[in-house]
């Protein structure tokens, strides 16, 4: 860790917080999933991270805050497009909003261990072979002008091939039964466990975070190579992306756009670096 041990203890500790204090409001919000309610709880994520970015400006200076808050940015802005593949994945399976709440709160979870491993892999390979930095910026030029050309093209989830493992590896049941991830089904005196499509919605989402991760670490890369920035300000930007689905779940037909915007600044950032390393 590039940085003491102290500071990955308070990052710890507010992480566990906010994750605590959402648990505790998870059934209140599943009553209430009101566009009002979601956005004060956005804006109360957007408040912490702002918060935690002066504490980072105070103790690291700010050079460091610029950074990290420009890294938040970059994941929320991108975390858009995350959003339309999830709300695909509800309407696939018929998940409520009563449901997905759970699902989305165990699927950060398991992103937070997830962008761990993706961040730790990546800054292990920059800091042993710096060339990859280049190599990241031109991927963003490829993967943003790819997305330009495919943009208006609907995700077929039947062809997902984790959907797909799934169904040939799984007992996997047709129906929702309430908020459980497996139920017991007793066939011939022996009982089986199966999979619902509530953990089929959760795996499926935290295959489509590692893809975004493939998107979003290398944007942040060409801004900062400082593990302890890139953690903090993927997961900061990450906690708030539940609330932040509620509130745009319900207009997501709006939102034409957001594929183009994500693959502009995705090409702006890989150009960028590139001017920037050579001088231009």
């Amino acid at each position: 860790m590039d940085k003491p041990l102290w500071l990955w203890i308070v990052f710890g500790i507010v992480i566990i917080f906010l994750l605590a204090f959402d648990l505790c409001l998870s059934r209140w919000k599943s009553r209430d999933s009101s566009i009002k309610t979601n956005i004060l709880f956005s804006i109360l994520y957007i408040v912490v991270t702002f918060l935690f970015g002066g504490w980072i400006w105070h103790q690291l200076g700010a050079e460091l805050a610029r950074q990290f808050f420009i890294g938040w940015s970059l994941e929320k802005t991108l975390a858009l497009d995350n959003v339309i593949i999830m709300a695909c994945i509800f309407n696939y399976f018929g998940i409520p909003a009563l449901y997905q709440h759970r699902v989305l709160f165990w699927g950060i979870m398991g992103v937070i261990v997830l962008r761990a491993i993706v961040i730790y892999a990546g800054v292990t390979l920059v800091s042993t072979f710096s060339w990859v930095l280049f190599v990241f910026a031109a991927l963003l030029i490829v993967m943003g002008i790819k997305m330009l050309f495919t943009s208006n093209a609907e995700p077929d989830l039947s062809k997902n091939k984790a959907l797909q493992f799934m169904n040939k590896h799984f007992r996997i049941t047709k129906e929702l039964h309430g908020n459980s991830f497996f139920i017991t089904k007793i066939e011939n005196g022996k009982k089986y466990l199966w999979c619902t499509p509530l953990l089929i919605a959760l795996v499926m989402i935290e295959c489509i975070d590692i893809v975004f991760a493939m998107d979003s670490l290398p944007a942040i890369f060409a801004i900062t190579t400082d593990t302890y920035i890139i953690y903090t300000s993927n997961i900061f930007a990450i906690l708030g992306l539940r609330s932040l689905y509620f509130v745009l779940a319900s207009m997501i037909h709006r939102f034409h756009f957001i594929n183009y915007i994500v693959a502009l600044m995705l090409i702006g950032i890989g150009i960028s670096f590139f001017m920037k390393k050579f001088g231009l």
